[in-house]
């Protein structure tokens, strides 16, 4: 006979409860996957728009990153972020993303690892030439922060370490943590595509040839499907998702203002890289050279938008280094690189995925821009220019050799002058009410668009990459050859693209914040002996006063028998 009042039965009905409710839990989680972050910035979280990208792989992704080895305590947090955030892609894509860590410096020989760094170099993952200070010693160590990712056959290779080198390295790398996740998911996004969107840099109107643009071109087409096509083809041209204007300097007739104006009506994506002042450094070099407005006839248009492009030029004191003759010696004339205030670098952006953690870019003879009434457009600037700059109206003197006279630092008072805007929402035609031009039917006219998107930016050089002499070939988008630097250019302007076309969502990636934590390094100097002394005391001392007490305890519990 079963004895329900026994404590025994009592504690082994509980426990099968127990297990029953265990296996329950178990197979009710199987059906539904989630994943908690309890971080407050949602640290080790991917955006849905990523989620979205992994849960539709058709084939596994094969990650392989080449930051490891002996490294600092900085590329150390580095390396564990990364695999965190692969971690995280291996689980939402099913286990379809596969990775590792490759050391490049553990190829057995010294020439096996130049050729090993080499290859690397030559396929997307650039080296980095660390210095350390350990042990009072200055260690020097080349590393690699970047992978190499394949999908189906297809690889690209990746930088991971961005961001913004004026804010100092320890920036640079949490800005780094901050952008992994977009970086990776870009890159599967570039292999796996297979519905790419269309670019048109349009032709015409003595637009950068194709020549000066092909560094941006070569990185579209990782992304993009490019062409150039002419504004008069409307049919090509509706074929385009976006079209770039970069630095026209011949005038745009009404017809060809009509077809770009309806183009947007419909839904397309504009980006005018314009310059307002016809300034070259060509016709530096003498004293009386003036800078004098291009006739592009796009005001009005660009007004109508909620824009307008000013005739000036913007003078910077932080800005780009540009070779000037400062004397003689032997006969030979002395060159020293000076800041030249026409070429202002651009440091400052809003708060935006398509800027944010970027590193500075360089402009050449820029305009400023300004905002006009235009109701429903919502206008971001983006670009501005440094504390200290100002702007010339045209009629502008340019010459080189005024940088070798010491300027007024008072004359540079007018901070943080706007030279980008970004602009959303549903734009009203120019030829709203207006006559159409001839030879175009006025019943094809829209007068106001869809929600489609606009970049207005005061400088056409910013697409611009320059040739080298000797080879005839281009260089890379944004690089300098003076200072032997290449700045953010082209990833501002890929960014740009993406937001305007919306490719895939993975921008709002960019938005990702993991905060900063650091100790304060005075008080960790000041506060070390006490802090030390306590971390070893206090155990002991805990021990030692438990001990006593458990003793004590003891004593009286069993005195008493």
């Amino acid at each position: 006979m079963v004895n329900w009042q026994s404590k025994k039965l009592g504690d082994l009905l509980l426990l099968a409860n127990g297990l029953a409710l265990i296996v329950l839990i178990n197979v009710l989680a199987s059906f539904t996957f989630f994943r908690l972050d309890l971080t407050e910035e949602k640290r080790f979280s991917i955006k849905p728009q990523t989620k979205a990208l992994l849960e539709t792989l058709e084939e596994p992704v094969y990650i392989e990153v080449f930051l490891a080895g002996d490294l600092n305590p900085s590329f150390t947090r580095f390396q564990k972020s990364i695999r965190e955030t692969l971690e995280e892609f291996k689980v939402y894509s099913d286990g379809k993303v596969r990775f590792v860590f490759t050391d490049p410096n553990t190829a057995l020989g010294e020439k096996a690892r130049n050729e090993f760094m080499q290859d690397l170099a030559a396929r997307g993952v650039q080296p980095r030439n660390v210095i350390d200070n350990r042990d009072g010693q200055r260690v020097e160590k080349i590393i690699f922060p970047g992978a190499l990712v394949s999908y189906d056959g297809f690889e690209t290779g990746i930088s991971l370490l961005k961001g913004n080198s004026a804010e100092g390295s320890e920036a640079v790398i949490n800005q780094s943590i901050e952008g992994v996740e977009y970086e990776v998911a870009n890159a599967i996004h570039k292999l796996s595509n297979t519905n790419r969107k269309r670019i048109g840099l349009v032709q015409g109107h003595n637009e950068l040839d194709s020549l000066e643009v092909a560094a941006l071109r070569v990185a579209l087409r990782e992304q993009y499907e490019v062409g150039m096509p002419l504004l008069q083809d409307r049919e090509q041209v509706s074929q385009y998702d976006a079209l770039i204007i970069a630095k026209p300097r011949a005038r745009f007739e009404e017809r060809d203002k009509f077809l770009l104006d309806q183009y947007l009506m419909q839904g397309g994506k504009l980006m005018f890289l314009v310059d307002k002042l016809e300034a070259t450094m060509d016709s530096a070099s003498r004293e009386d050279y003036y800078a004098f407005p291009y006739n592009l006839n796009l005001d009005d248009q660009l007004f109508k938008y909620g824009v307008r492009v000013n005739v000036d030029l913007v003078q910077d004191r932080a800005s780009a280094l540009y070779p000037v003759v400062t004397g003689n010696a032997g006969g030979k004339p002395q060159m020293q690189l000076l800041e030249w205030p026409f070429f202002p670098l651009v440091n400052r952006y809003a708060e935006h995925e398509v800027t944010r953690n970027l590193d500075a870019v360089v402009t050449k003879f820029a305009s400023s821009v300004d905002t006009v009434k235009a109701i429903g457009i919502t206008k971001t600037p983006f670009l501005f220019s440094s504390q200290y700059s100002r702007s010339l109206t045209a009629p502008v003197r340019i010459s080189i050799n005024d940088v070798r006279t010491n300027s007024n630092p008072q004359s540079f008072d007018k901070p943080f002058i706007p030279m980008g805007y970004l602009l959303e929402g549903k734009f009203t035609s120019l030829y709203k009410n207006r006559f159409v031009p001839e030879g175009i039917e006025s019943k094809a006219i829209v007068t106001e668009s869809k929600a489609t998107k606009v970049i207005v930016v005061g400088d056409g050089d910013l697409a611009r990459n320059e040739v080298n002499t000797r080879t005839g070939q281009p260089t890379a988008l944004g690089f300098d050859r003076f200072s032997n630097y290449t700045f953010a250019n082209q990833e501002l302007l890929l960014n740009a693209v993406a937001w305007l076309v919306n490719d895939n969502g993975l921008l709002t990636a960019r938005t990702k914040v993991v905060k900063i934590r650091p100790l304060d390094k005075e008080k960790v100097k000041n506060e070390r002996v006490k802090w030390q002394i306590i971390n070893m005391a206090v155990p002991l001392l805990s021990i030692v006063l438990f001990g006593f007490v458990w003793a004590y305890v003891r004593k009286k519990r069993f005195a008493s028998f």
